[in-house]
């Protein structure tokens, strides 16, 4: 009995053909399934671990840690969706995920990769123009870059060092010149010396670093504008490739030391 029937230009499956493909397809999968657990059972991790991270992280922090990982497994391979959105991550097929949150997802297996906190920066430049600003009460004068809600933005502070009190963080209105809904923009326009941007440690580091932005009052630590946790994490799943067990434990370890300034 014929499975196929050809012509000069196509192969078709015959009736024949599509009930026997149908029939065995499981068995197939099962097979290929089989020869997946050996070789990961061997010690060989391989295939395509597809990961969703917020846009400023993964430009900033993420992507320049990807080659080790690559360098020490070939046979992956790595999806990156940059992304500010909230993916489902189940869903839309993600195997990861990291997360700049308050408190780990329930729904979810995480793990804590390090400590975030915010700073507040600018340019010399920016400084040398406009006084530098010596208490929170001070922004309230400054060219501030903040992400846009209204024609203002309200940012909170707490003194290092010091017990809450009953008064909570002090609070005040910021305005300026230009706002972004994008860390890595703020970054970018207080480079430009344009204003005194609030930034996650992780979008401030490099510039900080290397001397082009300069952290502001130091005795004061911003609250409640970003979060201060990043985590990884993933779907409930039966089976996890070792491909995504090696890459979380490589995240892990790569992130542990947080973002130092």
């Amino acid at each position: 009995m014929p499975l196929v029937t050809r012509t000069t230009r196509s192969v078709r499956f015959t009736e024949a053909g599509r009930r026997l493909v149908d029939d065995t397809r499981g068995q197939y999968e099962h097979i290929a399934a089989s020869f997946t657990s050996v070789r990961e059972i061997a010690g060989v991790a391989r295939g395509l671990i597809r990961v969703t991270a917020p846009m400023a992280f993964s430009r900033q922090q993420l992507t320049p840690r990807l080659q080790g990982f690559l360098h020490a497994h070939p046979d992956v391979r790595v999806q990156l969706d940059a992304s500010d959105r909230l993916s489902s991550i189940a869903t839309e097929g993600f195997d990861l995920a990291i997360r700049h949150s308050a408190q780990a997802l329930e729904t979810h297996v995480a793990w804590k990769l390090c400590d975030t906190h915010s700073v507040i920066v600018a340019t010399r430049a920016y400084l040398k123009r406009r006084a530098t600003p010596a208490t929170p009460a001070d922004l309230a004068v400054q060219d501030c870059l903040f992400y846009p809600r209204t024609h203002s933005s309200v940012w909170s502070f707490e003194r290092k060092g010091s017990r809450k009190s009953s008064a909570g963080p002090h609070t005040l209105a910021v305005n300026g010149p230009f706002s972004a809904n994008n860390s890595e923009v703020l970054r970018d326009a207080a480079l430009d010396d344009l204003g005194i941007a609030l930034l996650p440690d992780f979008t401030a580091q490099a510039a900080v670093q290397a001397g082009k932005l300069v952290v502001l009052l130091p005795d004061w630590r911003p609250v409640g504008s970003f979060a201060e946790h990043l985590y990884v994490v993933r779907p409930y799943t039966p089976h996890v490739p070792r491909a995504v067990a090696l890459f979380i434990g490589y995240l892990r370890e790569a992130f542990a030391s947080g973002f130092p300034l």
